[in-house]
């Protein structure tokens, strides 16, 4: 007799390769519609699966755990970050938990050099008054930004992405810069050309461009602090593509809005869809919705990941990308 194919459950609707190959090999059951599960839908999916594969648009805390079934052994991700995921109860209950690293790099990076762009070069105001038909001609003095070439950036948590940014903030003639818990190799900071800061006060207060790449934990929640954002130059801009939590969402809307920050780049909120009203009125504040990581390479690449981690799983080995509390 052959074996039982597993049973797999997709929250969300995900490329269509990703989604034919999924069909192939496993017992799928995917998302018609492009919308989050409701609570009930995910009960009903913990309960009856043997492999769930949420996003970050799925909260799969304690509770939802405790409804899970029997036959729940694995939570195949589809993302790089799992702070959606109680990694910890989900150990206790004998489940594994894997994520999606490293794919989606160069994609964040690139889209982090965007917005620096983005904000310097005030490409948004340009692209309005283009849109809204007001624009009467070249002036030497209409929508003056400012070049990036030799300004200092400030890298806020130097993993995989951080690195990308350096290396590309370096070929456009920026200073880099960086904090992280801990300090990188003498040879990994001479190939980025990248300066160390000990302190991330004393780090924010000379820097021309933060930018934020660290992930969603207790002890980065407001890093970014009304304290510390108070620190940054007037003339400074703040780019986030990492954890909207990291960021005091309303300390930053007001200290832009007094000009005591120059700008921002924000792909990522603290309260998810619900933005800040007032940060979106403002135009030196470029906002883009979580599209970072989105492209559809990056997207079939997430999927290839889960579907190896699914497979080495049924095969009766560890996940490649298997996370655990500790790595946290």
């Amino acid at each position: 007799m052959p074996r039982e194919r597993l049973s797999v459950v997709v929250t969300r609707r995900l490329p269509e390769a990703v989604e034919t190959r999924l069909s192939e090999l496993f017992d799928v059951q995917l998302r018609d519609e492009d919308t989050p599960m409701s609570q009930e839908e995910l009960v009903t999916a913990v309960q009856n699966a043997d492999v769930l594969v949420p996003t970050v648009t799925d909260t799969i805390d304690g509770g939802l755990l405790g409804q899970a079934g029997e036959n729940l052994r694995l939570i195949a991700n589809y993302g790089a970050g799992v702070d959606n995921i109680d990694v910890a109860t989900a150990r206790q209950r004998g489940i594994l938990v894997s994520n999606t690293p490293g794919v989606l790099t160069d994609d964040t990076a690139d889209m982090t050099m965007a917005l620096i762009l983005a904000v310097t070069r005030r490409i948004p105001e340009g692209v309005s008054v283009m849109q809204q038909g007001e624009w009467s001609g070249w002036a030497p003095t209409a929508l003056l930004g400012g070049r990036i070439g030799g300004r200092r950036l400030g890298i806020l948590g130097m993993g995989r992405i951080g690195q990308a940014v350096a290396r590309r903030a370096s070929v456009f003639g920026m200073q880099v810069h960086y904090h992280n818990r801990r300090r990188l190799r003498p040879e990994v900071e001479e190939e980025l050309e990248a300066t160390y800061w000990e302190s991330l006060d004393q780090m924010v207060a000379r820097m021309d461009v933060i930018s934020v790449h660290c992930p969603s934990t207790p002890s980065t929640f407001h890093l970014m602090n009304a304290r510390r954002l108070k620190l940054l130059k007037p003339s400074a801009v703040i780019i986030n593509t990492s954890r909207g939590e990291v960021i005091d969402e309303n300390a930053l809307t007001r200290l832009i809005r007094t000009g005591e920050i120059a700008g921002a780049g924000l792909d990522v909120y603290e309260h998810g869809t619900q933005v800040n009203p007032r940060l979106r009125q403002l135009p030196n504040v470029v906002l883009l919705p979580h599209m970072g990581s989105a492209t559809l390479e990056g997207r079939i690449e997430m999927g290839e990941k889960v579907i190896i981690n699914i497979k080495t799983f049924e095969d009766g080995h560890r996940p490649p990308d298997q996370v655990v509390p500790a790595m946290l």
